[in-house]
């Protein structure tokens, strides 16, 4: 099938259908050979994180806008305009394979308007950026409700927020402690001329230079290491655990938290991996089983704890809770296409609801970690003020730490360009009411 076809019928599944680009992705496994996977994904994560900039000047090319029916052919513009933009495709031949697609998707009438179009923007380019350079959509490339909350959120950083949003995320490895240390795997990638930095605050973590295929990264196949963003790695570190202990690991797939707290304490009791998704189990499991380790994992919803909870206690629960996933944009670009602004206060309810759900769970002295992936405070301290005001046996315990900006009730690390993804940290401790340093 035609690469750049089959990237406009991904790109009409997230924008129309409002289905995520990876689910989009995998629905079109096998349609295109394996050496044009790595042009489609290309072009389907370009378009969506340069969406709004491509938007803003296709909306200034066109001298009228087009009907909703002929969504594929705003898309086409856009795809076509992201290849004269950001790849080294001969804008003769990226125009030319645009203009070709008008036939499979019946829209004959539309060649002439996109291959003008296309032609207009390749000799005025440097006035249509000019004319547009004011305009925020075109040149944060974010929703405009977006970089609104962010600048409110972050008036100091919102426009390294966009920036760091807008370019490709890191790759980066968890090393298993359990099976060497970083230094000895670091030598490892030296010795197969893989360039590779140590993470400034995992203990863990190696930061490769470029990404890599996991097929070529020594002793993947046997556990040595996992894939996994610096943020996402100081999780276990901040539930203090020790041998003995039983935890909870709820909304855990695809399972790198729940390896790397087994991997930290081998000593637990018991890890409980609870997820909903009884597809993304899956996930944890193939993950535990590389690993060699062990885990009870549970389908069940963290909200309806009859379901699944045998009644005994946790001594640590981690709620990697499901939120906007605003610090990693980069990450999942379409996010800047799917979520609306009332996604957030939707998110927010269910966050507090999952954490209200699960606190009876936790025994007396225990510690709760809430994680999220958003960088936006109605999701973070706003959902832990709420609880708090509405628990009396939680306090929120202080994270001292030398990463990210602590605020009253946690720490976040903002979204970096080579740095980490964009996370919240807060700590809960069940006892008496007071705020513990």
């Amino acid at each position: 099938m035609n690469t750049r076809l089959l990237a406009l019928q991904t790109l009409l599944s997230v924008v129309a259908k409002g289905q995520s680009l990876d689910q989009a992705l995998e629905a079109s496994g096998g349609k295109v050979s394996q050496s044009d996977q790595a042009l489609l994904h290309e072009l389907c994560f370009g378009v969506c994180r340069w969406y709004w900039r491509l938007q803003a000047i296709s909306t200034k090319l066109l001298k009228h806008p087009l009907k909703q029916k002929d969504l594929d052919v705003q898309l086409l513009i856009i795809l076509g305009l992201y290849q004269l933009l950001f790849m080294r495709i001969p804008p003769h031949a990226a125009v030319n394979e645009t203009v070709q697609l008008c036939k499979p998707i019946n829209k004959q009438w539309a060649r002439a308007l996109i291959n003008a179009l296309l032609r207009r923007f390749q000799r005025e380019q440097p006035m249509l950026e000019q004319e547009l350079s004011r305009q925020p959509d075109y040149l944060y490339a974010h929703p405009p409700w977006l970089l609104k909350m962010l600048q409110q959120a972050w008036p100091d950083q919102w426009q390294m927020i966009c920036k760091a949003n807008n370019e490709r995320a890191p790759m980066c490895l968890r090393v298993n402690q359990q099976k060497l240390s970083r230094q000895q795997y670091l030598h490892n990638l030296e010795k197969e001329k893989i360039s590779v930095q140590a993470c400034d605050f995992s203990r863990f973590g190696l930061r490769l230079k470029a990404p890599t295929s996991v097929g070529l990264l020594p002793g993947f196949a046997s556990g040595l290491i996992s894939v996994q963003d610096e943020a996402a790695q100081l999780a276990a570190p901040l539930l203090h655990l020790e041998k003995g202990q039983r935890v909870l690991d709820s909304c855990a797939a695809p399972g790198g938290k729940t390896c790397h707290i087994l991997e930290s304490e081998p000593g637990l009791t018991e890890l409980v991996a609870l997820d909903k998704n009884e597809q993304r189990l899956e996930r944890i499991k193939e993950n535990l089983q590389r690993l060699t380790l062990d885990a009870q994992v549970l389908a069940g919803d963290a909200k309806e704890t009859d379901a699944w909870w045998d009644g005994k206690p946790f001594d640590r629960i981690l709620i990697d809770a499901p939120c906007s996933g605003s610090g990693v944009v980069r990450r999942h670009p379409d996010i800047k296409l799917l979520r609306r602004p009332t996604d957030i206060d939707k998110l927010a309810s269910q966050q507090l609801q999952i954490l209200s759900a699960l606190w009876p769970l936790l025994r007396e002295g225990g510690l709760l970690l809430y994680a999220t992936c958003s960088i936006l405070p109605m999701e973070n301290d706003g959902v832990i003020e709420r609880f708090l005001q509405q628990e009396p046996t939680a306090s929120s315990l202080i994270i001292e730490a030398d990463w990210g900006i602590g605020t009253i009730y946690g720490r976040y690390l903002l979204p970096e360009v080579e740095g980490t993804d964009g996370f919240f940290y807060a700590r809960l401790i069940k006892g008496s009411r007071q705020t513990h340093r």
